[in-house]
């Protein structure tokens, strides 16, 4: 079993989706993703060079889709990047991860976590005292 994120293989959502965000998470305005990696959508909300046409590849993505992948900017990237994910806060898939995945051909997410989310419940129920087992 692998501990590695399939995200390191994906990419998928850096070239399916524009990624917006606020403006003021740009550099020049006290934010961290340095200006010239961004585009002004709106008075109040920037995307990442690359995503705002077809095809999309956010210029901070360094590799293909569905291949080994990671992101230049990584520890100073947008909030709408860190708050994706291949889960929804309440455990449930994130659809639109589905979606990107799909676009490249690649299954989804969830399936590559399948065992670990198994052992993580088995887990929990261990940890439960009111949930006994019947040998």
């Amino acid at each position: 079993m692998s501990n590695e994120s399939p995200c390191l293989t994906c990419g998928a959502c850096c070239a399916a989706f524009r990624v917006s965000f606020y403006w003021g998470e740009c550099q020049s305005a006290g934010g961290t993703i340095p200006d010239e990696l961004t585009l002004q959508v709106t008075p109040h909300y920037a995307c990442m060079k690359g995503t705002e046409k077809n095809p999309v590849h956010c210029t901070a993505l360094v590799g293909a889709p569905g291949e080994r992948v990671s992101c230049n900017i990584y520890e100073k990237r947008s909030s709408t990047c860190r708050e994706f994910d291949i889960l929804n806060e309440d455990g449930s898939v994130n659809e639109a991860c589905t979606r990107a995945r799909a676009i490249y051909g690649l299954p989804p997410a969830i399936n590559a976590l399948a065992p670990e989310l198994e052992i993580m419940r088995i887990q929990e129920n261990l940890a439960d005292p009111w949930i006994t087992q019947i040998t």
